[in-house]
């Protein structure tokens, strides 16, 4: 996912505390960094001075810096905590730069949010099996997967992201219906389209209040028992 990668300079795609500066010179509270390459990839450093790269790949670059450092704040200071500067401050942006991609600091996590959606869609879709146990379990394991390997992304959008307010709730809604018509597509009883959606939302709280104990959780070794609860409750929603 994201923008190739420009060619000179590299950064670090390493997952890790990173520290910023602040206006007033001062170090920023070290943010983990996301995992590249999962939700989105870090683009190497653009070559500093007069180059020839396409204007339009320089921006791809840029956006898909921003996306991260929203991303990155957003999951290790919450919503309220920064603003169009911070993520400009990370990203190593201007704010002429930032506006020419995204109308406002919401906008910006929302772009972000569409592509995490985006990733768990395609997941499910090159893992989706024909028998009905293999859907479940592919889906459930491809969900957990997904949240492990880049758990920045994973605290950013299925524990702090509510905080954004009424659309970021239409929007979570949005997508845990997309996820639920996937399952059931599958289902060979054409389980009704309520019982799907009430099986992802509990599949995403248990994730969530995972990803917000405190302590790294190991959510892929929750998959068997969510898989054969899961089964079971779509196979007699009723």
């Amino acid at each position: 996912m994201g923008p190739p990668p420009v060619p000179d300079r590299t950064t670090s795609g390493d997952a890790g505390p990173e520290r910023d500066r602040t206006p007033s010179g001062k170090a920023a509270p070290a943010l983990d960094r996301i995992a590249s390459g999962v939700i989105f990839t870090v683009p190497a450093a653009l070559p500093r001075g007069r180059h020839e790269l396409p204007r339009e790949r320089v921006v791809a670059a840029q956006r898909e810096k921003m996306l991260i450092a929203a991303t990155e704040l957003l999951a290790g200071v919450g919503h309220r905590a920064f603003g169009v500067r911070e993520i400009c401050a990370r990203a190593s942006v201007s704010r002429a730069a930032f506006y020419e991609c995204f109308a406002d600091k919401d906008a910006c996590v929302y772009a972000a949010y569409d592509r995490f959606i985006a990733v768990f869609l395609d997941r499910l879709a090159a893992g989706a099996g024909d028998d009905w146990g293999d859907v479940v379990g592919g889906f459930v394991t491809a969900y957990l997967h997904v949240l492990t390997s880049d758990r920045v992304a994973a605290r950013a959008f299925q524990v702090e992201m509510d905080a954004l307010g009424r659309p970021a709730r239409q929007r979570r809604r949005e997508a845990i219906r997309q996820l639920a018509e996937f399952v059931r597509a599958a289902h060979p009883g054409n389980a009704p389209l309520s019982a799907c959606v009430g099986a992802i939302c509990a599949l995403r709280q248990i994730a969530s209040d995972a990803l917000d104990s405190g302590d790294p959780p190991d959510l892929v070794s929750l998959a068997p028992e969510l898989t054969a609860w899961l089964t079971r409750t779509l196979d007699d929603p009723n």
